[in-house]
């Protein structure tokens, strides 16, 4: 498996707090059988005094935790990336080339406020469009404005953006909400991956093989592969996800 997003570089965001937990986080990982994955640490976070990284930055620790899994005999293999917030700021960052995309890569992992206007929203998601790059809007099923209103959901992948589900929320970790909309989203060919979304090593785990087990259940084995192997490994290499055939909400008011 691969996992498209991911917070195991230490000391950096909310993520791995030490070298130590973030070599026991790539441990959980392989025992799942996730073999890739990409460290995406949060960037341009509001209210932090850590809002911003930096490529060079990024790489320098990227490579740190690579030679550590490599001393460790640990054969999970890193990719750069980051989780961008997206605010005012964000135009700005986009132009100055600033941001991290997934593998350097045309795709962006992008995240809102649980509360944006989807106005905002829809205006952030066309600049980066306009810029080349191909948006993954980050745990979707989570944001109150997709809950509320799912169409909003087909709206973005009609415009040529991709979504990733949080392996939590299809197992109910964050509440009822959010696993009724993952499963919409997977039941109506929105969703482009499945990734981990990890923090620790005790919780928030890189654990990813039940969300393979619960996709298999309701789905068959397709299911997972394509949204834990085929198009993970698609977005890594800047090709076309596949398996999209979305249909709207209409007429469907949140969940």
């Amino acid at each position: 498996m691969i996992d498209l997003h991911a917070h195991i570089l230490p000391g950096i965001d909310d993520g791995a707090q030490s070298l130590e937990m973030a070599l026991e986080m790539a441990r959980i990982a392989l025992a799942a059988g996730v073999r890739q994955m990409a460290a995406t640490p949060h960037c341009n976070l509001p209210d932090s005094s850590r809002a911003n990284y930096d490529g060079p930055e990024l790489r320098r620790q990227l490579n740190d935790l690579r030679k550590a899994l490599e001393q460790e005999n640990l054969p999970l293999e890193l990719y750069p990336g980051a989780e961008v917030f997206a605010d005012e700021e964000l135009p700005r960052l986009v132009r100055s080339r600033r941001l991290t995309s997934l593998n350097d890569g045309r795709y962006l992992l992008v995240e809102f406020g649980f509360e944006e206007d989807p106005d905002f929203v829809t205006f952030i998601l066309e600049m980066l469009l306009e810029e080349g790059y191909t948006p993954l809007i980050a745990h979707p099923e989570r944001y109150g404005f997709v809950i509320r209103n799912p169409e909003l959901a087909y709206r973005f992948v009609s415009m040529g953006c991709c979504l990733q589900l949080n392996r939590g929320s299809l197992t109910g970790r964050f509440g009822p909400r959010p696993e009724r909309t993952a499963w919409a989203l997977v039941e109506h060919q929105l969703a482009a991956c499945v990734a981990s979304d990890c923090h620790r090593a005790e919780f928030r785990t890189p654990h990813l093989a039940d969300a393979w087990e619960v996709l298999e259940e309701a789905y068959g084995p397709a299911c997972p592969r394509l949204l834990l192997e085929e198009n993970p490994r698609r977005i890594l290499d800047s090709r076309p996800v596949t398996g999209l055939r979305p249909f709207g909400f209409r007429g469907r008011r949140g969940f």
